[in-house]
């Protein structure tokens, strides 16, 4: 009767001794990257992508050769104006971060969507090149026509939501401050005798 309960727990332990020598034996670098991107506009006519990327490696062992190339800006669109889209890095040691950055000018007005940055590496027990993909980023509505930024307008949108009720607590403030204050002709008015 007692092997009877046994066999449920020894099946779990089993399950359990399978799937902790898998994670272990699961040595190896794990690439996590992270791009984005944000628009400046200089002129209405230029506007300029600053384009950052962050290359984590997030495994328990070094990745070699590792390589980040961000080919996806169309020439007909985009022109390089700082840095490069693509970079190398002789080793990413386990927890390390690298960062690259770039900058691009748009030379015509489009939604850009874009798609992730491609990252290889070599594990030392693998031959075959390793692939890893960044983020996307959001779709950029690059030189697109944008209102004027009025600087006061959280002001004017306070000022209609909460200006009918900063009157009403202002003027009680008011009545209470001249109910409680005693006047000062009350403490001169008094009769010489």
């Amino acid at each position: 009767m007692a092997n009877r309960n046994l066999g449920p727990a020894i099946c779990i332990l089993a399950a359990l001794l399978l799937a902790v020598s898998t994670i272990a034996s699961s040595d190896g670098p794990f690439i996590v990257a992270h791009k984005k991107a944000s628009l400046t506009r200089l002129k209405p006519d230029s506007e300029r992508i600053s384009v950052s990327v962050d290359v984590y490696n997030q495994g328990s062992a070094t990745a070699y050769d590792v390589t980040l190339n961000d080919d996806s800006w169309s020439k007909d669109i985009f022109e390089v104006v700082s840095g490069n889209t693509s970079i190398s890095w002789e080793k990413l040691d386990v927890g390390a971060i690298v960062s690259h950055s770039f900058e691009l000018e748009a030379k015509t007005k489009t939604v850009f969507y874009g798609p992730p940055a491609l990252i290889t590496f070599r594990i030392p027990t693998k031959a075959a090149l390793q692939e890893a993909y960044s983020t996307p980023i959001m779709p950029l509505d690059v030189l697109a026509d944008r209102p004027p930024v009025n600087k006061f307008d959280w002001a004017k949108k306070a000022l209609a939501k909460y200006g009918g009720l900063v009157s009403v607590v202002s003027i009680v403030v008011l009545f209470v401050y001249l109910v409680a204050t005693p006047s000062s002709t009350a403490k001169g008015s008094k009769k010489k005798r």
